[in-house]
């Protein structure tokens, strides 16, 4: 039987504290990685780290930090890496852009979004691609969205800035891929998060429907007919993350229960 080992790889994992970074977290470190949580909320950082696996003896930590502030993430990612810190595998993830007719949208979201998300992905990967590069292993994985596929009705920034990620990817991808690094996209469909729940409250709200409506409207929209669970889409990227994905690079990967309408 097949078995994910990552004993001896150190993983950094962004928004680690809440839905799919936590599922993530949690699964890594019983493959046996040495887990970096990443988030704001040191109290929530506190909690998750003290229920992560050490079944092989593992060294568990944590960095607070606050991506709306990408010259803080910086400038606490130098601070942590001076200190001898080095990573063979990364988890950009990162909430959402609220959700609206793209039509609507202000200037501000716009760019809150890209230094959110692009800009503070970029600041990770180059701090931490040296030593990956040094180690001759890597792997990047971004949590993203299906809407780099087929864009999302009613979530207009966020699908203008996930295709902007998509596509540094792919582009980093190509770059590094001679170092043994590897950098993928997973691609979320409706995942049962906190996210989720907001967006299916604001719909109704917006439109006059209840919230078990809008659900039931969205479950018809999926062949699984059903929300993907966390540790579901948490299980594609500890695989991506294996040894066993040494050669899959620069892809997208749909994990949604088949609700995107492209191959």
């Amino acid at each position: 039987m097949i078995q994910i080992d990552l004993r001896g790889k150190n993983a950094l994992i962004c928004g680690s504290t809440a839905g799919i970074g936590r599922a993530v977290a949690f699964q890594m470190a019983q493959c046996g990685a040495n887990v970096t949580l990443v988030a704001r909320n040191e109290e929530k950082l506190q909690e998750t780290l003290q229920s992560l696996s050490t079944n092989t003896e593992q060294v568990h930590q944590y960095i607070v930090a606050d991506f709306s502030d990408p010259d803080g993430l910086a400038a606490t990612l130098a601070a942590h890496l001076a200190a001898g810190n080095t990573y063979h595998i990364l988890l950009n993830n990162t909430g959402g852009p609220a959700g609206g007719p793209i039509a609507d949208a202000q200037l501000t979201a716009f760019r809150d979004a890209f230094s959110a998300h692009l800009i503070c992905n970029h600041i990770l990967a180059q701090a931490l691609l040296p030593g990956m590069k040094a180690a001759g292993h890597g792997r990047i994985i971004n949590i993203i969205s299906t809407s780099v596929k087929v864009p999302l009705h009613g979530l207009g920034v966020s699908n203008t800035i996930r295709g902007a990620v998509a596509s540094w990817a792919k582009t980093l991808a190509n770059e590094v891929g001679k170092h043994g690094i590897t950098v993928n996209n997973v691609l979320p469909g409706a995942t049962a998060t906190g996210r989720l729940s907001s967006i299916i409250t604001n719909k109704a709200g917006k439109t006059g429907k209840a919230e078990q409506e809008v659900t039931s409207e969205m479950l018809a929209e999926i062949p699984a007919a059903r929300f993907a669970e966390p540790e579901e889409v948490a299980a594609a990227v500890t695989f991506l993350a294996s040894p066993l994905a040494g050669y899959i690079n620069g892809i997208n990967l749909p994990v949604d229960g088949g609700r995107t309408g492209c191959l």
